[in-house]
């Protein structure tokens, strides 16, 4: 492909407006950081290779993110038993930016099944609506929406214990004895 610097300008807008959320979304998809960014440009490379096909649809974006999606599925069949030894054994002190939480949600999104698990990361993460879900999967919307359904009460249960949450929890509840305290000091001195 021969091309002109208003494509080359058009693909790299494109590419820097994109490549950071796709590369978190692949990233939740798969669990695995590096893996997610080798997914992604190779996604882009092939957009690259067929820019003037890819781009003709107005928005390159859910063909690019498909592709990605694809490779990291493919790779991650191939070593899902080595993600779930990651998980098992848990992360290494030293990464930085890993909360609890943040591992945690990597953890239960592991236990997702796969269309699962692109659901949830399709529509609660990006955002997009349950018919671009289904679209993107090749999904019917009723199916999209069991599997968010099924994905929401696994990671529910899984995500209850998790420090997030059970501080939010600890809040509520330090909140309404606080307004019970309240209640009760009202009542003796009015």
């Amino acid at each position: 492909m021969t091309a002109g610097s208003e494509e080359v300008e058009a693909f790299d807008a494109f590419y820097a407006a994109t490549a950071k959320r796709l590369v978190a979304t692949v990233y939740a998809m798969t669990g695995d950081l590096g893996e997610a960014e080798d997914a992604v440009q190779e996604a882009y490379v092939r957009a690259w290779q067929r820019w003037d096909k890819v781009s003709a649809s107005g928005d390159p974006l859910p063909w690019v993110r498909t592709v990605a999606v694809r490779l990291s599925i493919s790779t991650w069949r191939r070593t899902r038993g080595r993600l779930r030894a990651h998980f098992r054994h848990g992360v290494p002190a030293d990464v930085p930016g890993l909360t609890e939480d943040r591992v945690a949600l990597m953890g239960a999104l592991e236990e997702l099944n796969r269309d699962q698990r692109q659901a949830v990361v399709l529509h609660h993460m990006l955002g997009l609506p349950v018919e671009e879900v289904a679209r993107e999967t090749g999904a019917s919307n009723g199916a999209v929406r069991t599997r968010l359904h099924r994905a929401r009460r696994i990671l529910g249960e899984r995500l209850a214990d998790t420090p997030a949450v059970t501080g939010r929890q600890v809040t509520r509840n330090a909140a309404a004895e606080r307004n019970a305290t309240e209640r009760k000091g009202r009542v003796r001195h009015g």
